[in-house]
């Protein structure tokens, strides 16, 4: 039996564009469930979604990829930091 492992790296993205009122943190919920994935999407008061998240590189990766392709209409311009995990994180979960 595998011991789940701790994330290994951070991700903070920002995404712009028409990203709010568009189920876009649903959206980004339902791909991040399908991974080993930790950390939360919301809503930011300047319009952008936030989302960091904990987990393997080619995870996060595929999240990242998932969510462009589903929400590539939506979405003007994406900014991304990398960082340590710190492991804060339980679950994936969308914040109010």
């Amino acid at each position: 039996m595998q011991t789940a492992s701790p994330p290994s790296s951070r991700r903070l993205i920002h995404f712009s564009g028409r990203v709010q009122g568009v189920g876009f943190r649903y959206t980004v919920q339902n791909i991040a469930l399908q991974f080993n994935i930790r950390g939360y999407v919301k809503n930011l008061p300047d319009g952008q979604v936030e989302l960091v998240m904990e987990g393997a590189e080619s995870e996060m990766n595929q999240i990242v990829c998932r969510i462009s392709e589903k929400m590539n209409g939506f979405i003007k311009d994406t900014k991304t930091q990398s960082a340590p995990a710190t492991g804060e994180f339980a679950h994936f979960a969308i914040r109010h």
